[in-house]
């Protein structure tokens, strides 16, 4: 890699021009990082001619990952323009918005997902199928022309629109630009050694930014390869990793625990992996990672709208995730309500946080903050930051005295499952439909290892009685119910607990959860991986609990209140 510092995106991408090392690897296929450079240009070419004078330079790409996705990427960094990466596990008015809301005038799609467009009205769209004769055809006249930055390319012209998810399920796209992310990219290549013979395996989903920012972005700003999966597979992670040779990958969420979960083989520890940099895998899960496959696993904090980072050290104590990364900024927990700085977290000697309601407040960046705001969401912004200038990440954290971070879980009503964050009031709204609810109310539970598990209240018509069949029926039916959204534990009772001003008491079930024995109603659950509800008996209670434990935490939350949490061990 040239030792000279990039400034923006579009000087690493050129920087593969010429590089006829294998660049980008894809199920039999290889590419040099010439062709994949080429290929960059080429559609820099194509999207500067199909974007109509004086509109945003946004280009939404709805694609799993193939090779067309880090091709668009890099094109678009060289057009000056900004890729908004469409989920495609959203469905129906949800995906509606996001796309218009970006202001993409051009969405590049395969035919795996068209279906996911039809019957939605996206005007002035112009769609491009990536696995068609007429999109080879369009390119064509752009084959072989040289990579070069658009007039006006600099480190402050907006590369991504990265997707986040907030309470009201309105759509938030965070703003990255060249410079923040050819920082990015540079700052891990030194963080973590990567080399110009390295390999980047990129298995998690490219609109998520863990992938573009972790992922991605480092190995070209190394000059390293990358090696691409479809989707995230559990039991083909190993295989890929040998026959690519990668050296390095990025996960989020349970991808650590999915990895666990397969059959275990004598030659598991014999791969080429170096290392792991990825969020919510939990210290227990991470030890088993690096005593089974050898590999050690880099636990971070952080998000794609850039206001906080939080880096382990090697003196980082079991559970806490680190302190402030370097140039991350003066970092606190503060009082949401006062904003006075909190007290350090006090333990007992098992580990057990005693002060609970004292030291666990928000995560807040008193310093110079990367966040860049959010496109056309003036509310968004002022929610991050307020009139301190201060940046609130809305998340839950608590600090013990020297200094090191813990996170604690979310300061609203955000659901978190498998790293991706759901709103509650959509699912809500969705649920609300069944003909049998009088009353519906979303929450979160915890996981038992990482991240949240999605909890609904459903409150029955008089007279009516819970029917899982149907109830199952009718989930399955809900086009713009996304994958991850399906309740996994449904309590059912005669009346929705609400306040004196007919607000739904969300404190009181959450603290409830599944755990507590109803003392209204009764609690249905939805084993992984099986579309059935069946009863939540007292000795399948006993052993979610249980599930807590070995997994090396204790019940998550205690009597009374939920600032109670364990510290992980």
């Amino acid at each position: 890699m040239a030792s000279e510092t990039a400034h923006t995106f579009a000087e690493l991408v050129r920087r593969g021009w010429g590089d006829h090392r294998p660049g980008l690897a894809y199920g039999d296929r290889v590419l040099s990082h010439h062709e994949v450079t080429a290929a960059a240009a080429a559609r820099a070419a194509l999207l500067g001619d199909l974007l109509p004078r004086g509109a945003e330079p946004h280009v939404g790409v709805l694609l799993d990952n193939t090779p067309e996705f880090p091709m668009w990427l890099s094109g678009a960094a060289l057009a000056g323009a900004a890729v908004a990466g469409i989920n495609p596990t959203r469905r129906g008015a949800e995906l509606a918005r996001d796309i218009p809301h970006t202001e993409c005038r051009v969405l590049v799609t395969e035919r795996a997902h068209l279906p996911l467009l039809e019957r939605l009205r996206l005007p002035g769209v112009r769609v491009l199928v990536t696995d068609t004769a007429q999109y080879a055809e369009l390119l064509a006249p752009y084959e072989g022309v040289e990579p070069r930055a658009a007039a006006g390319v600099g480190p402050g012209t907006r590369m991504l629109l990265c997707f986040t998810s907030g309470s009201t399920g309105a759509p938030k796209a965070a703003l990255c630009t060249q410079g923040r992310l050819a920082a990015a990219g540079q700052s891990l290549v030194t963080s973590f050694g990567v080399r110009r013979d390295d390999v980047h395996y990129v298995c998690m989903p490219l609109f998520h930014g863990n992938a573009v920012i972790a992922d991605w972005a480092p190995a070209v700003a190394a000059g390293a390869g990358v090696a691409l999966r479809r989707r995230f597979s559990a039991s083909g992670f190993l295989d890929d990793v040998r026959k690519f040779g990668a050296t390095y990958f990025t996960y989020v969420g349970r991808a650590v625990q999915y990895l666990l979960a397969t059959e275990e083989r004598p030659d598991d520890r014999d791969n080429p992996l170096r290392v792991g940099f990825g969020t919510e895998a939990g210290a227990v899960d991470a030890a088993r990672f690096e005593e089974r496959f050898g590999v050690r696993l880099v636990e971070g904090y952080g998000s794609s709208e850039g206001g906080a980072a939080v880096q382990r050290t090697p003196d980082t104590p079991a559970g806490a995730i680190g302190r402030a990364a370097p140039g991350g900024g003066d970092l606190a927990v503060l009082d949401p309500a006062t904003g006075a700085e909190c007290p350090p977290a006090e333990f007992d000697a098992a580990g057990r946080l005693l002060n609970g309601s004292e030291a666990i407040g928000e995560l807040v960046n008193r310093g110079r903050s990367a966040f860049e705001g959010y496109w056309r969401n003036d509310a968004a912004y002022a929610e991050r930051i307020r009139e301190d200038g201060w940046y609130w990440t809305g998340d839950l954290f608590y600090r013990d005295a020297d200094g090191f971070l813990y996170f604690a879980g979310r300061g609203d009503d955000k659901i978190r499952v498998d790293s991706e964050n759901l709103a509650p009031a959509v699912i809500e709204n969705i649920l609300a439909r069944w003909p049998d609810a009088a009353a519906v109310a979303v929450y979160g539970v915890p996981d038992p290892v990482t991240g949240d598990q999605v909890m609904a209240t459903l409150a029955l018509h008089e007279g009516r009685a819970f029917a899982p069949a149907a109830f199952e029926a009718f989930l399955r039916a809900q086009g713009d119910l996304g994958t991850k959204m399906a309740p996994r534990f449904v309590r059912v009772v005669a009346r929705m607990p609400v306040t004196a001003t007919n607000k739904v008491r969300r404190g009181e079930l959450r603290g409830e959860g599944f755990w507590a024995e109803p003392t209204d109603g009764q609690v249905w659950w939805r084993p992984p991986s099986e579309p059935a509800y069946r009863p939540l008996t007292p000795e399948t209670r006993t052993a979610l609990v249980a599930a807590y434990r070995a997994s090396g935490q204790e019940h998550p939350f205690g009597p009374g209140t939920i600032y109670d949490v364990s510290r992980r061990r």
